[in-house]
């Protein structure tokens, strides 16, 4: 889709009347981009980094009904996120997947197990499924066999999902350029422009990637929408507005499946402060997270984990799980995001509420809050609160998939690989999985270490998926970074081999790239 020269192609035609400016290449601007596309409006969406490169590659990849939040009375929350689950479920199979999870009742919980039960009854009402059911200490063991503390009393069985974050990020992001949209990457909104009413009418816009030497375009339209997180105060303080936001860090550590097997996620209660901590499978690995941590409000591009956050996280795992005997030598790697949370003075970061708003300021439309699993929602709830400002009334199909359908049954019947692998590829690359097994190499169908990667995966994305950065390869089109020892240091000749053509670096730019990952791999996704 992204073929060589995609960027300058773009820059040719921003001097145009667009409908619509969407500053943020996250999940939320990305269902704002498909929405709008599909209702008709010229809609261009610019991200200062990568595509995901901010919280939407660093989330706890949870496409869940928030269950959490009706401990804190977030019924509506909790209900829009359970029907989009089902919905991502039913259309995004191979990318979105039904994940089993255990809450474990402990003794010197908080919080009763028989209160999580009554939870459940509310949430299987929500989904229309009844699909929960207690087990003693005894059947808990069975189900999760390294869950050997002696404080087990018993707990619950139940049903979220999950999903590669980046990835469904990217693949909203190519249906809405498919359909009309344009999208590009490392371009930053530097200014906001104002008419003479003073309301915003366009943005200033730089381009930040190495070829693009700083050149920068004026472009205007009727509705400038800032989809950009946890950062949306730097565009508003523009305006002279006051921040609204509480910007807080949630980190992760992984973990070698072989050290902590888990085939379903095992929910827990942390005995430090009483939050919900999940260990979970993804990807070949074990994942535990998450925390939930001020920041303050000099954000950090590429967060990393705090030692104490780290030791916090071992802490947990050390005490549900101690015959494993892990220690911070067993971690393959950390992640770090930031999640943009209203600030309503609450004590506690877990108690503020995770649920979105819309903000229309002197033109500018904020979008902020929310969850992975509900943008879709957020999307028309933005293009709804705009109407007014845009030049026509479009309608909005509400029958019409969040993801583009795709013929996966004739992929499954051609191809030689096993049926999970193919329907995974169907997945994350919808309509473009042919072509990436087309022009696939016999020797690219081989795995990557113990990843469920192949390598065709890796030569479709420098390919075609607009890698700027060697870290737009290796930690969101790819996650290599986060699923192998070093940041894939052990593949990186082969990863090299492949890459370097696809990209057409010559041996200066592949080795300064690779000095460039290393550097913010040590810094931001280890526990160096």
């Amino acid at each position: 889709m992204w073929q060589q020269n995609w960027r300058d192609e773009i820059w040719s035609r921003l001097d145009q009347q667009w409908d619509i400016i969407i500053i943020g290449g996250g999940i939320t601007g990305a269902g704002i981009l498909r929405e709008a596309t599909r209702g008709g409006y010229k809609a261009l969406l610019v991200e200062a980094h990568d595509f995901a490169s901010g919280t939407s590659s660093r989330s706890s990849k949870l496409v869940h009904g928030g269950l959490r939040y009706l401990k804190n009375m977030q019924f509506k929350t909790t209900l829009e996120s359970v029907s989009e689950r089902e919905r991502l479920l039913n259309q995004g199979k191979g990318l979105i997947n039904r994940l089993g999870f255990l809450f474990t009742s402990l003794e010197g919980d908080t919080t009763p197990g028989w209160v999580f039960g009554l939870g459940l009854i509310a949430y299987g009402l929500m989904a229309q499924k009844w699909q929960y059911r207690h087990y003693d200490a005894e059947d808990m063991s069975l189900l999760c066999p390294p869950l050997t503390t002696p404080k087990l009393k018993g707990g619950y069985r139940y049903f979220d999902a999950q999903t590669d974050d980046a990835r469904l990020t990217l693949r909203v992001i190519q249906e809405a350029v498919r359909d009309g949209g344009t999208a590009i990457s490392y371009v930053r909104a530097q200014d906001l422009l104002r008419n003479q009413n003073g309301k915003v009418c366009g943005v200033v816009l730089r381009d930040e990637s190495l070829n693009g030497s700083g050149r920068t375009a004026e472009v205007q339209a009727p509705l400038v929408i800032s989809a950009t997180g946890a950062w949306a105060d730097e565009l508003r303080t523009q305006l002279g507005l006051t921040e609204r936001l509480r910007p807080l860090r949630g980190s992760h550590l992984v973990f070698p499946n072989a050290r902590l097997p888990l085939m379903r996620a095992v929910s827990l209660i942390h005995p430090a402060d009483a939050r919900p901590v999940f260990a979970f499978p993804w990807e070949g690995v074990t994942v535990v997270g998450t925390t939930d941590v001020d920041v303050g409000h000099n954000l950090a591009v590429d967060p990393a984990i705090s030692q104490a956050e780290a030791e916090y996280l071992l802490s947990l795992v050390q005490y549900a799980f101690p015959e494993q005997e892990l220690a911070f030598a067993d971690v393959i790697s950390t992640w770090s995001g930031i999640r943009p949370v209203v600030d309503t003075g609450k004590a506690a970061p877990s108690k503020e509420s995770r649920e979105h708003v819309i903000w229309l300021e002197d033109g500018l439309l904020t979008v902020s809050g929310g969850k992975l699993t509900t943008f879709r929602i957020m999307a028309r709830q933005v293009l709804r609160a705009a109407r007014k400002l845009l030049p026509e009334r479009h309608t909005f199909d509400r029958e019409l998939p969040v993801l583009d359908p795709v013929e996966a049954d004739v992929l499954l019947s051609e191809s030689q690989l096993k049926a999970a692998t193919t329907l995974r590829l169907v997945g994350r690359y919808g309509i473009e999985s042919p072509s990436l097994l087309v022009h696939a190499q016999p020797e690219d169908l081989e795995y990557i270490g113990d990843t469920p990667y192949l390598w065709a995966e890796l030569r479709w994305a420098a390919r075609t998926e607009g890698v700027v950065h060697l870290d737009d390869l290796l930690l969101r089109r790819i996650r290599l970074g986060l699923l192998l020892p070093n940041g894939a240091a052990a593949e990186m000749a082969r990863i090299r081999a492949i890459a370097q053509p696809e990209l057409g670096w010559d041996d200066m730019r592949w080795e300064s790239e690779v000095l460039a990952y290393n550097k913010l791999w040590n810094q931001s996704y280890s526990l160096n």
